[in-house]
């Protein structure tokens, strides 16, 4: 049965971040929150069964990974990227900003330069200072309401003896899916210099008509220079199960990644996170096909109203992801200001756009991973309170 995107799921008191959340983030609960990028709607009915069957079961004792986990990925990467991997390479983790912060520790020295290109996901900035490395900031360039990589001021971060790149693809806020040719630069960049490449690839699944992502490492002449993190959390919704993975090639890499989680203890999995997250892979693709499609109309919903309504903000066209990198420069309110309009007037919780680096002064982050009817709702109230 197709899935119905526009039913609406209440989700207060689910003690959900989003949700239940808004006081503690925003200092009020009357607001319709579009902030933490998960989505409102149900996981795949696949997963939900997997995981009713799995409690009916009523010893939830420690949990093997069983093959069956390792092949579903394998499997999935190969029919939905075209991207052939032997299980080996994959390590699981409870998630992938803890990946981040592993594979800095485990691959680069205390104030080892660590890139990232900003405005980006947040953790990238933490994932660099909180293990005491050197942070290189290599901005993107918005060019004609593009964004795109300064691959000539890589290459001098590089020569700065950087060792390792944190990149995000496809880019969390921006939206852009990086070309084969902007890959090839970047991994051009990488081989001359031996940086190693941690691609965060956790939104590659949501992917709008007309866009192809490519996994970076399939396009490296050096496998061992790349290492994926992956997910199904964004793709299918199950944030809070708490499993990602990483893909190594490089056996020496893993060795020290997994060395570095040993030393915190830190495991991966429980009867539930690896339930679904078989369960997704195995059998998502028709959910996921549908979720797509209305995505999608839901990106079209927002711009065609910001056209027509709200002038003042402009929407960087997404390639990828649900979630949106407004604009809003032309309304000349400072970052400031600009979350107090958002909050107070117009009763809608989004993200500043500087907490994704100063480049993102003036912005504001959307997420559409929600019924029609609710992003309709706050998109009126944005209208009303913009006058």
């Amino acid at each position: 049965m197709p899935i119905d995107f526009d039913r609406i799921v209440s989700r207060h008191h689910t003690a959900s971040v989003k949700w239940d959340g808004r006081a503690g983030y925003f200092g009020t609960d009357d607001l319709i929150p579009l902030w933490v990028a998960d989505m409102d709607f149900p996981a795949p009915p696949a997963v939900t069964e997997a995981l009713l069957q799995r409690a009916a079961h009523p010893v939830y004792g420690y949990t093997l990974t069983s093959d069956e986990v390792f092949e579903s990925l394998c499997a999935w990467l190969q029919r939905r990227h075209g991207w052939d991997i032997p299980p080996e390479w994959i390590m699981l983790s409870p998630g992938v900003v803890p990946s981040l912060h592993a594979a800095i520790l485990a691959l680069t020295l205390p104030q080892a330069g660590v890139i990232i290109q900003p405005p980006v996901y947040h953790p990238f900035f933490s994932a660099a200072s909180a293990t005491e490395r050197r942070l290189i900031l290599n901005p993107l360039r918005l060019e004609n309401g593009c964004y795109r990589i300064d691959t000539a001021h890589l290459e001098q971060c590089a020569a700065e003896g950087a060792r390792l790149l944190l990149l995000c693809s496809p880019h969390n806020p921006v939206g852009r899916v990086w070309s084969s040719a902007e890959l090839g630069e970047v991994l051009r960049i990488a081989e001359r210099y031996g940086l190693i490449i941690v691609s965060d690839e956790i939104h590659h699944d949501l992917i709008y008509p007309g866009q192809r992502f490519i996994p970076t490492a399939t396009l490296a002449a050096d496998s061992d220079l790349v290492i994926t993190a992956v997910a199904p959390s964004k793709t299918f919704n199950i944030p809070g199960l708490g499993l990602s993975a990483l893909v190594v090639p490089n056996p020496r890499h893993r060795a020290a990644i997994r060395k570095a989680f040993a030393l915190l203890h830190l495991g991966a999995g429980n009867p539930f996170s690896l339930t679904a997250f078989a369960a997704a892979y195995r059998d998502g693709d028709v959910w996921l096909d549908d979720l797509l499609a209305y995505l999608a109309a839901n990106r079209d919903y927002v711009a065609e109203f910001m056209r027509r309504h709200l002038p003042a903000i402009k929407l960087i066209q997404p390639e990828g992801t649900y979630l949106l990198w407004l604009d809003c420069r032309d309304m000349q309110l400072t970052d400031e200001a600009l979350q107090a309009f958002f909050v107070q007037q117009a009763k809608v919780g989004l993200i500043s756009g500087v907490t994704f680096g100063e480049n993102g002064s003036g912005f504001m982050r959307m997420n559409i991973g929600a019924p029609r009817a609710v992003l309709a709702a706050a998109l009126e109230r944005i209208a009303a309170a913009a006058g």
